[in-house]
């Protein structure tokens, strides 16, 4: 038995850098530290749901839909879950420390809107 402290870890990553916690069932815990950035890449997850929880900071969580998007702003405490198949990125990031699961593979874009690259 592990005693896991994703906020104590933060304190010792980049901007925007990533860290496997711990694993569970067919994947791991991750988290990631991001401050001062505008938006992250785009990325998406063809196989499974994606959860999200914010323990520190604030984020916007921006979700594409065939024909909309998204708008999802998140504090310490609160979580979202992204469905499987839907593009998703990180805005108004903010002194963020994010704990993030997710069991499958991601696929990744830089275009302005992934749905039409």
């Amino acid at each position: 038995m592990l005693n896991h402290d994703p906020i104590a870890l933060a304190a010792n990553l980049d901007p925007f850098d990533f860290r496997e916690l711990a694993t569970f069932n067919d994947g791991a815990f991750c988290m990631y530290f991001g401050d001062e950035l505008e938006s992250s890449d785009w990325e998406l997850h063809p196989d499974t749901d994606e959860l999200l929880m914010v323990l520190k900071g604030s984020v916007t969580v921006e979700i594409l839909t065939d024909t909309d998007r998204h708008r999802i702003p998140l504090t310490a405490g609160q979580f979202a879950i992204v469905p499987k198949g839907h593009w998703h990125r990180h805005l108004d990031i903010d002194n963020v420390v994010e704990m993030f699961y997710t069991p499958g593979e991601t696929v990744e874009s830089t275009a302005d809107d992934p749905r039409t690259a």
